[in-house]
């Protein structure tokens, strides 16, 4: 019976999964959180949520990222990409993504029929231009430690952008997992997905957006919102039960020098830069050596990883990265993993 969805290969240390470590899910807090929440609120734990999301819980949000707009609680922040992307747009819209970018986003915004032009998010001149020629509706970005690179986008070419008129969609899940000192804060942002997949549990399937009031009265008044009342109403009262009790930061602080542990192991191993937070390395690969040509060598050696076309639309770019996670494997496992990819890397090179 198959429950999870990753999926274990024998032989294989894998790099190309952006899951958390099993062990550092909050099995124990969270079940704590659940019963306090329980006992807190009753019934009404139980019942139809209001629509953007139980008061609890978005006030908490807002308190702890001091943004400013209207909150509305999702599913996560896929979720809270389609949404977002089904008020904002018609078929035919187009979407500007930065280049490269999270890749399953590709798809939750072609499914909704809207056409992808890629730009270097970091090009403030490249994205205006695309803004003048095709008048797209907005530009999606993962502008804190980005899957895939691990960089940031600074907050001042995120303020040109606002101040240009640029639409940004920011999906934020990895903001809170810095290794050194916070990312800085923009109050331009205009659409934030957040996301507690990476910072408690993917299993809850619980996020949030931050917009103008008027974009969150326009997702409350969905069809099926309206329908079926808040979304993940449960889950999302025991957060906040599990924000307010501290055990959210604790579990973060957790999190933090654990994977900053993860990271050092798997960098290092690699000859390669620290990234400053997130799960990823973009790991570029010598002159001569493909990333798709890579990936089945790779696999016969016993690791493996995804390549970097993946993460543009086109699939033009990337050949020369590849894209390695170290959240999902412990660090003397990501060790072994990184000594194999070195050996695979030579056997591709003749050496």
């Amino acid at each position: 019976m198959t429950i999870v969805q990753f999926e274990h290969r024998d032989g294989i240390l894998d790099l190309g999964w952006g899951h958390p470590l099993p062990s550092l899910l909050p099995t124990g807090a969270w079940a704590a959180a659940s019963e306090a929440t329980l006992r807190t609120y009753g019934w009404k734990a139980l019942t139809y949520g209001h629509e953007p999301g139980p008061g609890p819980l978005r006030e908490w949000i807002a308190e702890r990222t001091g943004e400013v707009g209207a909150t509305f609680v999702t599913a996560g922040a896929s979720h809270g990409l389609a949404l977002i992307t089904q008020v904002l747009t018609r078929p035919g819209d187009v979407v500007m993504v930065d280049s490269p970018t999270y890749h399953y986003a590709f798809k939750i915004l072609t499914d909704l029929g809207v056409e992808l032009v890629p730009v270097h998010a970091d090009d403030p001149d490249e994205v205006r231009s695309v803004q003048t020629k095709r008048q797209p509706r907005f530009l999606y970005v993962v502008p804190t430690f980005s899957n895939p690179t691990g960089a940031s986008l600074s907050v001042e070419i995120r303020q040109i952008h606002a101040s240009n008129g640029v639409t940004l969609v920011e999906d934020d899940p990895y903001n809170e997992l810095y290794y050194e000192t916070p990312p800085p804060r923009t109050d331009k942002t205009q659409i934030r997905l957040g996301s507690f997949a990476k910072t408690v549990a993917p299993g809850l399937r619980l996020g949030w957006i931050t917009a103008t009031p008027d974009i969150v009265t326009r997702l409350a008044h969905l069809g099926y919102v309206h329908s079926g009342g808040g979304v993940n109403h449960t889950t999302a009262l025991t957060m906040a039960e599990f924000g307010r009790s501290g055990a959210f930061d604790r579990h973060v602080q957790l999190l933090r020098d654990r994977y900053r542990q993860h990271r050092d192991a798997l960098a290092d191993a690699l000859d390669a830069d620290r990234p400053a937070g997130g799960w990823f390395l973009w790991l570029k690969l010598p002159e001569g050596v493909d990333a798709e040509s890579l990936l089945p060598v790779a696999e016969q050696h016993g690791t493996s990883f995804v390549p970097g076309p993946a993460f543009f639309v086109d699939r033009q770019g990337g050949h020369d990265h590849v894209r390695l996670s170290f959240s999902h494997l412990p660090p003397a496992e990501l060790t072994e993993a990184a000594r194999r990819l070195r050996v695979a890397i030579r056997s591709v090179l003749g050496q």
